[in-house]
């Protein structure tokens, strides 16, 4: 069957189809760039046996000033991975950059972690383990040496790494 503007009414609805599909699909445009860190299987005894879950450990920032951790966990690592995402968005901090270092040596300490940050010179890079280097990375710092002490957890680093960014004085 033919439609007023000459065209079959089959393709007319094909096109619509594939329209329809395209936008369901477009993926949300995001100011932040999401780095998962860590992800861990966890188990817990009940009456019928275990339930297996996953948690999962995301960094986002927008390399410019702007950083916040999210630390979730859910049933499978895909529902996991967005809590996370989720908790960390209305987790994000603002840090005060001097050009693409820090102003001043800092140090904190959160539990048993330990962190030292360090300003270098420009074109040094990022000198930083683990999860000090994504943290500082998607904070925007370009130049900075750093060491981590007491502990080797993640989350303690994170956590440890922008409590001694919040201390930054411009």
């Amino acid at each position: 069957m033919i439609d007023s503007s000459g065209k079959n009414n089959r393709q007319n609805n094909r096109n619509n189809r594939n329209n329809r599909t395209k936008k369901n699909f477009m993926a949300e445009v995001s100011e932040f760039e999401e780095k998962v860190l860590e992800i861990k299987r966890v188990a817990k005894k009940i009456k019928g046996g275990n339930t297996i879950g996953f948690t999962v450990l995301v960094i986002v920032g927008n390399r410019n000033g702007k950083v916040g951790y999210g630390y979730d966990k859910a049933r499978n690592v895909s529902d996991a991975i967005q809590k996370s995402v989720s908790v960390a968005k209305k987790n994000i901090v603002e840090i005060k950059l001097t050009g693409k270092t820090i102003a001043h040596e800092i140090s904190a300490k959160y539990g048993s972690a330990k962190v030292v940050l360090r300003p270098a010179p420009e074109g040094t890079g990022i000198i930083a383990g683990g999860p000090v280097r994504v943290v500082v990375g998607l904070a925007g710092i370009k130049d900075i040496s750093s060491k981590v002490l007491g502990s080797k957890n993640k989350l303690s680093n994170v956590r440890c790494t922008i409590k001694a960014l919040l201390t930054l004085k411009k």
